[in-house]
């Protein structure tokens, strides 16, 4: 094996309502995770899948694309503004 195949970056986690989940290495899967959810929590009307997956998609995509991931940091700031006591 050569040196570069040791030289993995690490394991990005996401955290949902206080539990860490490990994503996959690839980033063409977490993509197509990502789509998947989102696709599944259109169809949230049919059994077993819900609107919830809308949320979990996009917060999935946002590790891969800037611009999900600037409207995530707009919502967790402003949640934390909300959130706090004047």
């Amino acid at each position: 094996m050569s040196a570069a195949s040791h030289n993995h970056p690490p394991a990005r986690k996401i955290s949902v309502f206080g539990r860490q989940f490990t994503m996959p290495r690839s980033r063409g899967l977490r993509i197509a995770i990502g789509v998947v959810l989102i696709f599944g929590g259109i169809l949230g009307f049919l059994p077993i899948l819900g609107f919830w997956m809308i949320p979990i998609g996009l917060l999935v995509l946002s590790y891969e694309f800037a611009l999900v991931r600037r409207h995530r940091r707009r919502l967790v700031v402003w949640w934390e503004r909300r959130r706090r006591p004047n």
